[in-house]
């Protein structure tokens, strides 16, 4: 009977490993990648200054004057970041700072806690928001559950995965798109047990889960029946609206 060979089974191992770890990160960073839209509104114009300094886009009124209220913007899965630019410049058009973070294999849950270093950067901001699409929105609660300064969360096409907002009780708001094919209604009423009573939950009629960001159709979804740009601006307004109802 031959000896078992012990080197050569951890080699094996270790092969297999590598190997699943390699597919996982290629994978991973096969992004939906940032339209030329959303490329090019990572410019400043008359109304919004963008930001490209630190490890993160900033976007934030162009008289420069710095908002007292800001949010931090976690992006979907396998979403390029960068896709958010043009939804992110329309919300800081209405006075806010807005910062939208990269994270690690296009993944915010490999760095819940990226909303931290963007906080200590603007530490004059008063009021802080955390949100995100999809996956981010996750990422954005769990941020959110372990730190009491934030004020609020703003789901976009999310929902969180326990009941940790609710026991803390931190208010959220849930925007959607009624074609959604990811975010289903389904999952959305799910989630309302999850979340404070008072919650609400805001239709955009016509969306869906790729219209929150510009990066082209995604697998699984349902076609819109309104242009991005509708979606942008109803999101936006959703979004503002409980930014007010929080720091009224």
């Amino acid at each position: 009977m031959k000896k078992f060979n012990w080197k050569i089974a951890a080699a094996v191992l270790i092969a297999a490993l590598l190997l699943l770890v390699s597919g996982f990160v290629i994978w991973a960073n096969g992004a939906s990648p940032a339209t030329d839209t959303a490329l090019n509104a990572l410019t400043s114009n008359s109304q919004v200054t963008v930001d490209t300094q630190n490890n993160w886009v900033a976007f934030y009124p162009a008289d420069g004057s710095m908002p007292d209220t800001g949010f931090v913007f976690y992006p979907g899965g396998k979403v390029d970041y960068r896709a958010y630019a043009p939804i992110l410049s329309l919300l800081a058009e209405q006075g806010y700072f807005v910062a939208v973070v990269p994270v690690p294999l296009n993944l915010a849950f490999f760095d819940i806690n990226a909303a931290a270093q963007v906080e200590a950067a603007y530490p004059d901001i008063q009021n802080w928001f955390v949100g995100g699409h999809s996956l981010g929105g996750v990422a954005a609660s769990s941020y959110a559950a372990n730190h009491p300064e934030i004020r609020g969360v703003v789901f976009w096409a999310s929902y969180p995965a326990d009941d940790s907002l609710k026991v803390n009780n931190i208010p959220a708001v849930s925007i959607f798109g009624t074609r959604d094919g990811l975010a289903t209604s389904d999952k959305l009423d799910a989630s309302r047990a999850l979340l404070l009573p008072d919650t609400k939950f805001v239709p955009i009629e016509g969306g869906n889960h790729a219209q929150f960001g510009s990066y082209g159709p995604q697998a699984g979804d349902n076609e819109a029946t309104i242009s991005p740009e509708e979606q942008w601006n109803q999101a936006v307004a959703a979004t503002v609206e409980f930014f007010e109802s929080v720091t009224k």
